[in-house]
This record gives structure tokens, C-alpha cells and sequence, in this order.
């Protein structure tokens, strides 16, 4: 390997997010709204040989870590396929599954026998009525069931992604690290972040992560940090006393994490984003066919990178040095 993905900020790049899909089966409250979102036609979505073509190029820029995302990855037909192609990658290593698990019992063993290594899975309350309330009509015990399949299917780690929101399940944060007491689940709170046209209304429900040490303080629960590592991205994780598994702190807005940012997006519809918050993109499908130019478009992007959002300065209302997307989670991929 001659040349590594390594931005002006020194960070080196070998994690790349692949949104395969804009469309979801749910529509959760801080994702997109309720009515009106319009979708990329088929046409425009990347196909799995174009996505593939793209990440043989990045392979061989240092690239070792792919994450599948959506809208709902799950929603694609025959995903296995491309967990497939990409498993047979020479260089890649890791190729994981962010899904909210409606889908996943019927598909987790293919997921597996293709090449997944493991799965995040999205769930922010434990309670069936709220649970449906936030995902604006998900069951819960199909995410749960999903959860299962992919203990059997020896999918690991298995983590657990919440979105913390004042006033909605900020009562449930108890009940989330008792569940890793027993089983191997990893669960992540996350906070809620200022992605896509919310205007201001995210503000009321945003809530620093320090509550989650507020409520083990409160409830008597022990913790110590873990020196393990759970994966590519963000967290910093703990161990309750005795437990089997671990939770993990993510917090973008009140300390955000860009100093160790080793990832590069690529949207459903063929363009890549050097950072999640801000709304430069590089449309790479038009490349399709000449990895030079596919290679030189992810040089040019990395080299652009900002070196942090500004996520924090959004809450303060303090003005921000660009602009920020004005694209949602679901169109992005997270």
C-alpha cells in the first residue's frame, strides 16, 4: 500500500459508512419527519457493483472497516449479496450492520454466512407504547427478537444504539445498563444531534450525556471504564460491576470526539461526506469505472475535511464557520 487516506489533521482514514438505501420502513422522531419526505428513485441509488468498484479502490488506500447504514439497509433486497462482495474484498477486515432490527430475525444467519461480523442495532425505549411512539409505529418485539437471532447467529459484538431525549425515555436509562448485566450487549447512549432541517426543536430534547452518571449515581449502580476496544467508532465504554456487558457514551454536541475521526460517508446516491454535520459533498458515481478518478475524488474530499463540527456552537445558537447539511440522518446514513 503506497498511499494512506490521511487528512491535513494527520487522522487516518481506514473507516468508510455506506448508506445503501434512503428509504426505512419507520420514521423516528429524530431521523425524518412523519410526512413528506421524498426518496431517491431507484435509478439514482448505487448499485452493489458500484459500491464494490468504490471500495476496491479504497482498500487499497488503507480502508479496512466498512459499516452498512441506510434509511433502513434492511429494506434493499438481497443485502447479503453485497455483505458478499464486499467480505471478498482483498484487505477488508470488518464489515458491520447498523439496522433499527424490525427485519433482522428473518436475516441475520445470511448476514452472517455472507461475511457481517456485527450488528447496531437502534433502540430507544424498552417501554412497547413509547417504543412506537418514537419509531412512529415500530413493534418492539421484533426489534428483540432481531436482538436474539443475531446472538444466534454468533454475530459480536452486538451493541445497542439510544438516542437520549429529555422528556421522552430519559427514565429509561436504568433499565438500558441493567440490560447489559446478564448478556454481552453493548448499549450506547448517543446524544441527540442537530442533523437535517429541525430548525431549533431539537434543542428542548437535547440532553447531555452526563445524566447517564447522574442515574448511576442515584441508583447505587458500580462502574469502571473498559479497556477494551467495541468497535470503530466514537464511545468511551464501562463495565458495570459484574456484568457480562458494557455501556458506552457518545457525545457529539457537549464533547465532541473529531480529534480521532477516522471515517468517510458515502450517501445512498453516489456522493461522499468528509463530515456528518457539514453539507460538502463529492459526487463520486460519475467516476464509476475509473479508479484514478475515484481515488483523486476521495483525496480531494479528505483534504477539505474541517477539523470539527460544531455541533456545540448549533446548541449555543453562536455562529457557525460553515454550513451546516441540510440533508436528514435518513439521507445521509448516519
Amino acid at each position: 500500500m503506497n498511499k494512506q487516506l490521511i487528512d491535513r489533521y494527520g487522522r487516518i482514514h481506514d473507516y468508510l459508512r455506506i448508506s445503501v438505501t434512503d428509504r426505512c420502513n419507520l420514521r423516528c422522531v429524530y431521523c425524518m419527519p412523519k410526512e413528506g419526505m421524498s426518496f431517491e428513485p431507484d435509478h439514482r441509488i448505487l448499485s452493489y457493483e458500484e459500491i464494490t468498484e468504490i471500495v476496491k479502490v479504497l482498500a487499497k488506500l488503507g480502508v479496512r472497516k466498512i459499516r452498512l447504514t441506510g434509511g433502513e439497509p434492511l429494506v434493499r433486497k438481497q443485502l447479503d449479496r453485497l455483505v458478499a462482495m464486499l467480505a471478498a474484498i482483498p484487505g477488508i477486515e470488518d464489515i458491520a450492520l447498523t439496522t433499527n432490527g424490525i427485519y433482522l430475525a428473518s436475516f441475520a444467519d445470511a448476514l452472517k454466512s455472507a461475511g457481517l461480523t456485527r450488528v447496531n442495532i437502534s433502540l430507544d425505549s424498552l417501554k412497547p407504547d413509547r417504543f412506537a411512539m418514537i419509531t412512529r409505529g415500530g413493534d418492539l418485539k421484533r426489534v428483540l427478537a432481531g436482538i436474539e437471532a443475531s446472538r444466534k447467529a454468533g454475530l459480536a459484538p452486538i451493541k445497542l444504539n439510544v438516542v437520549l431525549m429529555k422528556g421522552i425515555n430519559d427514565d429509561e436509562v436504568e433499565s438500558f445498563l441493567r440490560m447489559t448485566v446478564d448478556e454481552p450487549l453493548h448499549v450506547r447512549f448517543i446524544e441527540y444531534m442537530p442533523i437535517g432541517k429541525q430548525g431549533q426543536g431539537w434543542k428542548g430534547e437535547y440532553l447531555p450525556l452526563a445524566h447517564v452518571w447522574d442515574t448511576c449515581k442515584r441508583t447505587g449502580l458500580r462502574y469502571d471504564a473498559c479497556r477494551e476496544a467495541f468497535g470503530n467508532g466514537p464511545a468511551q465504554y464501562y463495565r458495570l460491576e459484574g456484568a457480562a456487558g458494557t455501556f458506552g457514551l457518545i457525545h457529539p454536541v457537549s464533547d465532541h470526539f473529531c480529534e480521532t475521526c477516522n471515517r468517510l460517508r458515502l450517501t445512498a446516491d453516489g456522493n461522499i461526506k468528509p463530515c456528518l454535520f457539514w453539507s460538502d459533498e463529492f459526487n463520486v458515481r460519475r467516476h464509476i469505472g475509473d479508479a484514478a478518478a475515484i481515488e483523486s475524488l476521495f483525496f480531494r474530499a479528505l483534504d477539505l475535511k474541517p477539523e470539527s463540527h460544531e455541533m456545540a456552537l448549533a446548541l449555543s445558537g453562536e455562529r457557525m464557520s460553515r454550513v451546516p447539511t441540510a440533508r436528514t440522518m435518513s439521507q445521509i446514513g448516519g
